[in-house]
C-alpha cells in the first residue's frame, strides 16, 4: 500500500490544501487546523451549521495563507506575531476551553461579511495545550482545532466501495482526511492498530464517527442526504456512522506521497 494523498485544512471547516510532503507534529500535520472561526460567544463554528464555509478556499502564499471567497482574497499569516495580551482569548471547541489568539478586527470583518455570520478568526499557538480525549490517548497526545484527534486516514478502497452503492459517486474531499492510501481492502483501516507511513509511526485509536459535513458539496456549499443515508445502511454502529480511522503519532518526522504504508499490528 502507498500513501497517495496528504491534506491539511489550515482554518477549521474551510477548504483544504493538498501537499506532496508534510511534517508530522504533536498536534497534527504542520499548519493543519491551527486557525478557527468562532462566534460572538467565542464558540467554534463549522460547516455543520454554516455550509457556506465550504466556499472559502485556501492556498499558500509567501509566509501567508491566501483565503479566497469567490473573487475576494485576504492573506493571513502562517506564523502570526502578537504583543498585545488582549489578543489572547479563551475559546470553546466541543467541550474543550483553550487559549487562542484573536488575529484582529480586519480579519473578523472580512470573514463575517462573506460568511454572513458575525465571527472572529482565532489562531492556536503550537505551545498551547489541548489534550486528546484521555479515554483514547496512548501517551497524553494533543490536538489542534481538529474535532478530536490530530490525524485521520481513509483508504481509497473504502471510498470506492461506498461509491459503488451511490447513484452519484462522491470525491474524497467530502470526508476531509489527512491521509489517503491505495490498494488494501475496503475499510481495512478500521482494524489497524500500529502502522507506519514511510518512517513515521502511527496508532489507530478510534473510528471516525461522521457528522453532516460529508453531505455538503465542497464546491457549491449545497447540502444533501448522501452519503449519510447510504452509509447508515452498512456502516452504522449504535447511533454512529463510521468512516475512516483517527490516529495519533508515535514519532514526529515527515511523510510524503508515495511512502509505503505498512501495518504492524491490528486492533
Amino acid at each position: 500500500m502507498k500513501l497517495t494523498e496528504i491534506w491539511i485544512y489550515p482554518v477549521k471547516s474551510l477548504g483544504g490544501i493538498r501537499l506532496q510532503t508534510a511534517r508530522v507534529m504533536p498536534k497534527g500535520l504542520e499548519n493543519d487546523r491551527r486557525y478557527m472561526l468562532v462566534d460572538e460567544n467565542n464558540r467554534f463554528i463549522t460547516q455543520r451549521v454554516f455550509p457556506q464555509l465550504a466556499l472559502f478556499k485556501i492556498s499558500f502564499g509567501e509566509g501567508v495563507f491566501k483565503i479566497t471567497y469567490k473573487s475576494d482574497t485576504i492573506d493571513i499569516p502562517i506564523h502570526p506575531q502578537w504583543e498585545n495580551k488582549l489578543a489572547e482569548v479563551k475559546v470553546t471547541i466541543w467541550n474543550d476551553v483553550v487559549e487562542g489568539v484573536e488575529l484582529g478586527k480586519e480579519f473578523n470583518r472580512w470573514f463575517s461579511e462573506r460568511a454572513g455570520v458575525k465571527c472572529k478568526l482565532i489562531f492556536f499557538p503550537e505551545e498551547n495545550e489541548r489534550m486528546v480525549d484521555k479515554d483514547f490517548a496512548t501517551h497524553g497526545e494533543q490536538v489542534g482545532f481538529a474535532d478530536g484527534f490530530p490525524f485521520l486516514i481513509i483508504g481509497q478502497s473504502s471510498l470506492d466501495e461506498l461509491n459503488s452503492k451511490l447513484e452519484v459517486p462522491l470525491p474524497m474531499n467530502r470526508f476531509r482526511p489527512n491521509f489517503v492510501f491505495d490498494k488494501g481492502k475496503p475499510f481495512e483501516e478500521d482494524g489497524w492498530k500500529n502502522f507506519k507511513i514511510g518512517s513515521n509511526e502511527f496508532t489507530g485509536v478510534k473510528l471516525c464517527a461522521r457528522c453532516a459535513i460529508p453531505t455538503i458539496n465542497q464546491d457549491t456549499g449545497g447540502k444533501g442526504i448522501e452519503p449519510s443515508a447510504t452509509l447508515a445502511t452498512f456502516r452504522k454502529v449504535g447511533n454512529k456512522i463510521n468512516f475512516g480511522q483517527n490516529l495519533v503519532a508515535r514519532n514526529y518526522l515527515e511523510v510524503a506521497e508515495g511512502d509505503d504504508v505498512e501495518v504492524e499490528s491490528f486492533q
